[in-house]
Order: structure tokens, then C-alpha cells, then sequence
């Protein structure tokens, strides 16, 4: 039998990380013909028309008693691309807000469009994030977490003679893993409101490393890594979905992505939490 020796990685979801050939990950690359007739994104906004990059007045408002009182012309005036991405942008802060009103993360979202609007790419990383992670992590008590499954199931294959863990024995871990609910922001109640339901609305690749194993007489504690990425950034079947489509927030973020006026690029967000897991003999 030979003794597990760590740090080592146990898990790996299918989905990689650095997944830049994803749909979300795609930028300017949709006409506003498309956009229009195949997704249905023709009034985002209350305030810019961005096919005609012109401002709106109340007459052009959909949600104004006095719209359409022109028809379909727009008296607005005429404005440049930079000034109605800007305008585009200040209309999302302004809609993100009945989804981040409460807790210490609610100010993420503003920092991650702030990041979304300068179009670099690169990828994004925050200490609130990892605590928010981290705090996902260990306050999920649900039976098929993965916290539940990796104490449960690590914890009966313990050498409590050798005060070890056999390497053979590490596949039923992944194994077990792999059946496990993996974190995610999707709670019913506070992710809605508290900002990681829409900073985080999914979690794209996971990776799990044991750091160190201390086995005593009575028990046992794992230091255990859990690494994640997810995209900022929306896919085709995002916005078809009624959950995003419905809210101007969504349809804005989609036509600032994919529109090939704008084209702003995406990004990686990645978090990283390490957490004790322990268990009894």
C-alpha cells in the first residue's frame, strides 16, 4: 500500500479552465439585423438607441404614455459610439441594482462592469470574491455537498494505524466528488439580492487540491483548496432564457458583448478558498 503524499489535485470538472473558445467568451460578432429579428433585442434601453446611436426622448420610452406618438422616428439626437457604450454602461449600474442591495459583496458587480467596460480581457480576481467563496463553501450543510461527500467519504478510507492516506484509495474520493453538488451562487433567496447571483450567475470549471492531511488518535484534518473560474459574459442560450431576457440589465450586457458596433470583451473571473474539512475516528 503506498501512502498518499500531498498537495495533490483529487478533482477536475470536464469543463477546462482558460476556456476562451466558449460562446460566452465571443465579442462583436453579431449584427444588429440579429440581434433585432433572431433574439428580439430591439428597445434595451430607455435612454439610447444603439442600431441608430441616437438619444431617447419620452416619446420613445416603451414604458411612457407618450411613446410612439412619432411613430418610429427618433427625436432624440444624434450621439458617437463611444458616448452610447458610456450611456449603456451608467443604465446597467443602475439596473444591477435591485440584485445587489444587501451584504459585504454588493459592490462587486460595479467593480467587474467597471472592468467589463475597459475591454482588456484580462481576467478578474477580488479578495471579496474568494471570501464569498469561501464563506459558499462552509456554510452549505446540504447532504450531496461536496464538503458532506469529501468528509464523508475521505474520512472512511483513513490509515489510523499509519497515520496516512492510501494513494490507491484517492479514485473513490474523486469518484464520490464527482456525484457531489459543487458550489455555486444559485441559492433561492440571498444570491438574488446580494450581488454574487449575477456576478456569479454560474460556476464554469472547478478544481480541488488537498494541501496537507494531519491524522491524530481520535480524528483527522484536511486542508483542502477549491479553486473555480466562471465568465463574465453571456452565451446565445443566456439570453433566450426568460431569467435573463426579461431584465433590461441582461439584454444591455448581451448588445454590449456581441453587437459588432461594440464588441466589448468578456473575461475570467477566478476564485480560490482553502478550508479546513475534518472528521472523527
Amino acid at each position: 500500500m503506498t501512502n498518499a503524499v500531498f498537495p495533490q489535485t483529487i478533482f477536475m470538472t470536464q469543463r477546462p479552465f482558460d476556456d476562451y473558445g466558449a460562446d460566452d467568451m465571443r465579442y462583436g460578432d453579431i449584427s444588429a439585423d440579429r440581434l433585432i429579428r433572431e433574439f428580439g433585442l430591439k428597445n434595451i434601453s430607455n435612454i439610447v438607441d444603439p442600431y441608430t446611436l441616437t438619444r431617447l426622448t419620452t416619446f420613445d420610452n416603451p414604458q411612457s404614455r407618450f411613446a410612439g406618438v412619432y411613430g418610429g422616428t427618433h427625436r432624440g439626437g444624434t450621439i458617437s459610439i463611444q458616448d452610447c457604450a458610456r450611456l449603456l454602461f451608467e443604465e446597467m449600474q443602475k439596473t444591477s441594482l435591485p440584485y445587489s442591495f444587501v451584504g459585504p459583496y454588493r459592490y462587486l458587480i460595479n467593480q467587474m462592469l467597471r472592468h467589463f467596460q475597459r475591454s482588456t480581457g484580462t481576467p478578474f480576481g477580488d479578495a471579496q470574491l474568494n471570501a464569498a467563496y469561501s464563506q459558499k463553501l462552509q456554510s452549505d450543510y446540504n447532504a450531496k455537498s461536496v464538503n458532506s461527500i469529501f468528509q464523508k467519504t475521505f474520512g472512511s478510507f483513513i490509515d489510523y494505524e499509519n497515520k496516512c492516506f492510501p494513494q490507491e484509495r484517492l479514485k473513490d474520493v474523486t469518484s464520490a466528488i464527482g456525484g457531489s453538488i459543487l458550489p455555486k451562487f444559485d441559492s433561492m433567496i440571498i444570491d438574488k439580492i446580494n450581488g454574487m447571483g449575477i456576478t456569479i450567475h454560474d460556476v464554469h470549471a472547478t478544481k480541488i487540491d488537498i494541501i496537507s492531511l494531519e491524522v491524530y488518535e481520535r480524528g483527522w484534518k484536511a486542508r483542502v483548496k477549491f479553486s473555480a473560474q466562471d465568465h463574465f459574459g453571456l452565451d446565445i442560450n443566456d439570453i433566450r432564457k426568460k431569467k435573463f431576457y426579461q431584465f433590461k440589465f441582461f439584454q444591455i450586457w448581451f448588445v454590449l458583448q456581441r453587437f459588432n458596433k461594440f464588441g466589448f470583451r468578456p473575461f475570467l473571473t477566478n476564485l480560490e478558498a482553502i478550508v479546513n474539512i475534518q472528521g472523527n475516528r
